[in-house]
C-alpha cells in the first residue's frame, strides 16, 4: 500500500528541516565592529608604511587619483567593462555548473563520463587557456568571457557535485521508506541539502572570475581595470594601480557579501554557529 503523498511531503520536510538555532542579535553588532576595526587598522598600517619610506602611495594620494579617474569618466568605463565580463562569464559558468554537478552526483553513468574531464580541466589554470582562446577567438570579448566562464564553471561544478554525493543517506532512505519517488527525493531532499555547497562554489567561482578577468585584460583589452593597471605599470603610475586594486577588492567584497546573504536566507534550516 502506497503512502499518502501529503504525509510523504510533510515527513520529508521534517527530516530535512532541523530546528532553527536561537538568534544571537548581540553577535551582529560585535562582528560589524570588528569588521570596521580591522579596515581602519589596515588603512592605518598602509599609511604608516607609505610614510616610513616604502615606495607605495599613501591613502590620500590614491584617493585623489581615484577622484581624478572618476571625474574624467575613465574609471566608470573601466569598471563597467570589467563588471560586464565578470557577470556574463560568472552567470554562464554557474548556470551550466549546477545542472552538470547535480547530474554527476545523482547518476553514476554521468559521473563516469564527465568527472575525468572536469578533473582534467580543473588542474589546468584558466590563465593558461588565455593564449589559446585569443588565437581561436580573436582579441574581442569572447576569449575573456570564455576563460571567466571556465573558471566559474570548474569551481562551482565540483562543489555542487560534492554537495549531492554527501547528502545524508539516512534522509534518502527515510524518504524512500515513506514512499517518496526519485523526483520528490531529489527536489525535496537533495536540492536543499546541496544548496550550501552550491553557494560556496559560487563564492569561490566569483573570486576566480575576478582573478581571471584581470589577467585576461592584461593580455588583450582596450578598456577594463586590468588594462588600466597594465597601462599604469608602463608609466610607473602606482596610484592608478592602487585604485584598480582597491576597486576590484571592493566590488569583489560586495558581491561576496551579497552571495553570503543569499546563502543565509536560502539555508535558514541549517544550524549555524
Amino acid at each position: 500500500m502506497s503512502a499518502d503523498p501529503t504525509a510523504v511531503m510533510a515527513a520529508t520536510d521534517e527530516a530535512v528541516t532541523p530546528a532553527k538555532a536561537p538568534a544571537t542579535p548581540r553577535g551582529i553588532p560585535t562582528l560589524l565592529l570588528l569588521n570596521i576595526a580591522t579596515v581602519v587598522l589596515g588603512i592605518a598600517l598602509w599609511w604608516t608604511l607609505s610614510l616610513i619610506g616604502l615606495q607605495i602611495p599613501g591613502p590620500p594620494e590614491v584617493l585623489l587619483k581615484g577622484i581624478e579617474l572618476a571625474t574624467s569618466g575613465i574609471l566608470l568605463q573601466d569598471v563597467a567593462a570589467s563588471l560586464l565580463r565578470v557577470f556574463t562569464g560568472f552567470l554562464l559558468g554557474t548556470a551550466l555548473a549546477i545542472p552538470v554537478g547535480f547530474l554527476m552526483g545523482w547518476y553514476t553513468w554521468a559521473r563516469g563520463l564527465l568527472e575525468p574531464w572536469v578533473q582534467f580541466f580543473r588542474t589546468i589554470p584558466p590563465l593558461a587557456i588565455i593564449p589559446l582562446a585569443i588565437v581561436l577567438m580573436g582579441i574581442g570579448e569572447q576569449p575573456k568571457i570564455f576563460v571567466i566562464f571556465l573558471a566559474s564553471f570548474l569551481a562551482c561544478v565540483i562543489s555542487t557535485f560534492q554537495g549531492v554525493v554527501q547528502v545524508d543517506k539516512t534522509l534518502l532512505n527515510a524518504a524512500r521508506v515513506l514512499g517518496a519517488k526519485d523526483g520528490t527525493i531529489f527536489t525535496r531532499v537533495v536540492v536543499p541539502a546541496s544548496t550550501p555547497f552550491i553557494l560556496v562554489g559560487m563564492r569561490v567561482g566569483l573570486g576566480s572570475a575576478w582573478a581571471t578577468v584581470v589577467a585576461a585584460e592584461l593580455i588583450a583589452a582596450q578598456r577594463g581595470l586590468g588594462y588600466r593597471m597594465q597601462q599604469a605599470q608602463i608609466y610607473y603610475d602606482l596610484p592608478t594601480i592602487f585604485v584598480g586594486i582597491l576597486v576590484i577588492g571592493i566590488f569583489g567584497f560586495v558581491m561576496d557579501r551579497t552571495l553570503l546573504a543569499i546563502e543565509a536566507r536560502a539555508t535558514q534550516w541549517q544550524e549555524r554557529r
